[in-house]
């Protein structure tokens, strides 16, 4: 009898499944599945040995690690220390495997592994980096061992050799991985050096003039001052603070703690709220249903009426391009906070007035809709617009995207809890949804009369003198030194912009 089938030479039946090699794995695809899965755990330990060579060689590692870049013993520790861990975590999972099962020991590894990249990842020290090498080399360990028993144990006398050599494949396609990863990343994050020649090129493809024009020999310094004033500027508000994600914390941190920041992020924060809790996202979420309550009934009428939404609402926001630098922030926002809110009453009042006879008031009925117009071209040109512009101008450079940022998520915030409660206060309250609104526009024109500086005309630098601090002053300061030294002052700087304005002359003469 074959070796497919009968007495093993023990004299103990043999169990067969198929035929083995590429038949044998097309015939049980479960299991190909489960090995293939499995294996993942042999590609986490052919990235990880394979990661750390082209690390190892980029400039930008260099820059933040000049200790481990230029001493070969450090080096040799720091790749060795993954696979000392390895050795440890091999050991302590026999154990462990036996005691939670494979399949809970290899979803443990890869916390583990997760918890070692992040180390690593978040490194800004050589202590740091051997910390998270270690513990990831225990992932590996641990991988390395059960992984291959998990194989072996699942696999089929026909198949063993085949789904258990899958470890060695997936350890194969990590290093791949890892070497090509290394390949493709090298320039992420910036590699330490000034790319001067890189942006100059950039420069002069995207303007689409010759590199010879002075409009990119001086856009190319205000860049290189930037860049310089980022740094400084930085240094300046978190001395010796070097870690990203420390950085990170602080700048958040400030925006809550320091007076005249914590006072403009309210101010940004809470005209999301209130924008809107005016009720505008209920207009744009529920149109249908409010247009079909008062009277409008069929599709195609409270459909129309809700098209005819989406046009003012359109038409509406081109004003305020148009004139919100002439009108100032405080009149456009007085002036919309007014409009919706008067049209929110009458709405109201409408729908209370008229709840039970809206198919006798087909005059009310549009009416309504009309002031629901109204409301939406009040919106529309002041606060449609205002949310975006004042959080962006009113805090200093420094913390500027994360201020926006919450502010914008606060945005957010708010408008899931207007989509989420409007449905219910309709069906609820009724009419009583349009005072509730209406009440929020109240609120907004008073806050805004007596609480909210005009930053109308105001330079970004110079807002601390509505809001408090000194942070805009240091920077106009730090920024004047800089430009300074790099020669973009003075008559170094006149006698550009006067070529520049030749060279403008001449195309237009062209």
């Amino acid at each position: 009898m074959g070796p497919s089938g009968g007495a093993s030479p023990t004299g103990d039946i043999e169990i067969a499944y198929g035929p083995s090699g590429i038949k044998g794995l097309a015939r049980e695809p479960y299991i190909f599945f489960l090995a293939c899965f499995a294996s993942i755990g042999g590609v986490l330990f052919g990235y990880d040995q394979g990661v750390i060579s082209g690390v190892l060689v980029m400039n930008n590692f260099g820059k933040q690690f000049p200790t481990l870049a230029n001493d070969p013993v450090l080096q040799g520790w720091m790749v060795a220390v993954l696979t000392l861990g390895a050795m440890f975590g091999a050991l302590a999972n026999g154990p462990i495997a036996d005691r939670i099962s494979r399949r809970w020991s290899i979803l443990l590894a890869n916390i583990v592994f997760l918890i070692g990249s992040i180390i690593q990842a978040a490194s800004v020290n050589v202590p740091m980096m051997f910390v998270g090498r270690f513990i990831a080399g225990l992932s590996i360990g641990q991988l390395s061992m059960v992984v291959p028993l998990y194989l072996s144990e699942l696999s089929p006398p026909n198949l063993r050799g085949s789904l258990v050599s899958l470890q060695q494949l997936g350890i194969t396609v990590g290093i791949m991985i890892a070497f090509w990863l290394d390949y493709g990343t090298q320039y992420i994050g910036g590699t330490g050096d000034d790319r001067e020649d890189e942006a100059q090129a950039t420069l002069i493809r995207i303007r689409r003039v010759p590199g010879s024009d002075p409009r990119v020999r001086l856009e190319l310094q205000e860049i290189k001052a930037m860049q310089i004033f980022d740094k400084e500027t930085t240094e300046f508000m978190y001395p010796g603070i070097k870690s990203p994600v420390a950085l990170t914390y602080q700048t958040y941190k400030s925006l809550f703690v320091v007076r005249h920041l914590n006072r403009r992020l309210l101010i940004a924060c809470l005209l999301q709220i209130v924008g809107q809790f005016t009720g505008i996202n209920a207009i744009i979420y529920y149109a249908p249903q409010i247009f079909g309550k008062i009277g409008l009934d069929g599709n195609s009428i409270n459909l129309l009426a809700t098209g005819v939404v989406g046009i003012i609402n359109l038409l509406a926001t081109i004003p305020a391009i148009m004139f919100i630098d002439r009108w100032g922030r405080k009149t456009v926002t007085l002036i919309g906070a007014t409009g919706m809110g008067i049209s929110q009453l009458i709405v109201g009042a409408m729908y209370a007035v008229y709840k039970d006879s809206w198919a006798d008031h087909k005059a009310a009925g549009w009416a309504t809709a009309a002031f629901v117009w109204i409301y939406i071209i009040h919106f529309a040109f002041s606060m449609g617009c205002i949310i975006w512009i004042v959080p962006s101008e009113i805090f200093p450079p420094g913390v500027r995207s994360q201020a926006v940022g919450v502010a914008i998520g606060t945005n957010w915030l708010a408008n899931f809890i207007v989509a989420l409660i409007t449905s219910r206060m309709l069906e609820a309250i009724q009419y009583g949804t349009f005072f509730f609104f209406s009440g929020f526009c109240i609120f907004l024109f008073f806050w805004v009369l007596f609480g909210v500086p005009e930053t109308k005309g105001v330079r970004i630098e110079e807002m601390d003198k509505l809001f408090g601090g000194n942070q805009g002053e240091q920077d106009m300061t730090r920024m004047a030194r800089i430009r300074r030294d790099l020669g973009i002052t003075g008559d170094n700087t006149a006698d550009q912009k006067k070529d520049i304005r030749d060279d403008v002359e001449a195309e237009q003469v062209e």
